[in-house]
């Protein structure tokens, strides 16, 4: 299959930069994926559009700041350090041990960094006036870099970077973070850190949807995927078949996976809260015979169309970048043609789209 084949323009000016007044103040188009019938609505009237015995599942991941803001040492040009995925702990490179190594207890991390080509293996670099000491330890593909972080006094890394790093926008959000992004872009079921992106579907809901939820009768489960480069990296295939999906961590408890199987044996529907949810679901599914079962572990499952469904019924997300994986997934839930169909609606009406944008329900 040609990944051109889910391509479309997009008016730059609908690409949200800033998030909805109010969360549930977003628009949310309602798509039949059997007729192809589409209606406009806002996120506020998803409890009608609900049935009662519903089960929706979100993800309860957390955003930390993963977007480090430093210098390089001794020169003192600016660097950006983008975290990406947290490696297990090595020795220390050859390059590390000529420049003398940092102290135990360090953290590596494979991250995005800029200026790439200057920061070799060996190069060093320091955050928030040296509370964060960093050292590039090996070269990696498409600017990556594996990072080891320290900090000289010994305190914990990751309160470290969450104290001073940024909220890591995307980058078609052409600002800088706020200080109002630490909460906006989180949403409100956020417990486990974890994650460099949110998932965007769960950003609408506030308690107040949560409680109309409840009293129309909707079940409610969370189950964690921790996002990362994988969700959103390029696919720079030609061909979809041939794009692969970084492994994303997960975790399902025991009541969550006893709430869907309940759902399932009583014909209830099971409505996932974006792909992320979507993706965890299906390849827990899919490795334990068409059950949702609970435990942690990991998973590079890449849905595209010709995907068979074992759990969902309904997906509710936002709208996603032209030939991404994240399309490829709805168009694998919806079907190609009236995915684009309904994003041109969406396109026409003014709906805003990507992370900050509207949302859309199909079931």
């Amino acid at each position: 299959m040609d990944v051109a084949a889910f391509d479309f323009h997009l008016p730059p000016e609908l690409i949200a930069q800033e998030p909805a007044a109010e969360r549930t103040g977003a628009k949310l188009m309602a798509l039949d994926r059997r007729s192809g019938a589409i209606a406009h609505h806002a996120v506020a009237d998803l409890p009608r559009l609900l049935r009662p015995g519903d089960v929706i599942v979100v993800n309860n991941t957390r955003v930390f700041p993963a977007r480090l803001l430093g210098r390089r040492v001794p020169s003192g040009g600016a660097v950006e350090c983008f975290l990406v995925r947290r490696e297990n702990l090595d020795e220390p490179s050859r390059e590390s041990a000529a420049a003398g190594a940092p102290p135990s207890g360090g953290v590596l991390w494979e991250a995005l960094v800029h200026p790439g080509q200057k920061l070799k293996p060996g190069s060093r670099v320091e955050f928030a006036d040296g509370r964060l000491r960093g050292e590039v330890v090996e070269w990696h593909y498409f600017g990556r870099r594996v990072v080891r972080l320290w900090t000289e006094d010994g305190s914990d890394v990751d309160a470290v970077v969450d104290a001073i790093g940024h909220t890591p926008l995307p980058p078609y959000i052409k600002r800088g973070d706020l200080t109002a992004d630490r909460t906006r872009y989180q949403t409100m079921f956020a417990r486990h850190r974890g994650s460099i992106a949110a998932p965007t579907a769960g950003l609408h809901f506030t308690p107040a949807l949560v409680d109309a939820l409840d009293a129309r009768g909707i079940e409610r489960v969370e189950i964690t995927l921790h996002v990362g480069y994988g969700t959103f990296q390029p696919v720079r295939v030609e061909r979809v078949e041939d794009h692969h999906v970084e492994t994303e961590q997960y975790d399902i408890g025991p009541d969550a996976a006893a709430a869907i199987a309940r759902a399932k044996r009583d014909g209830r529907r099971v409505v996932a809260v974006g792909t992320t949810t979507t993706r965890t679901l299906e390849a827990v599914a899919r490795a334990h015979g068409g059950v949702v079962v609970p435990g942690a572990g990991a998973t590079d499952l890449f849905i595209y169309p010709g995907f068979d469904f074992q759990v969902i019924d309904g997906l509710i997300t936002n709208f996603h970048l032209p030939r991404s994986s994240l399309l490829m997934l709805v168009a694998a839930f919806a079907g190609r043609e009236r995915v684009l169909m309904a994003y041109d609606a969406a396109i026409a009406r003014g709906y805003r789209f990507y992370s900050y944008g509207d949302a859309m329900i199909t079931v």
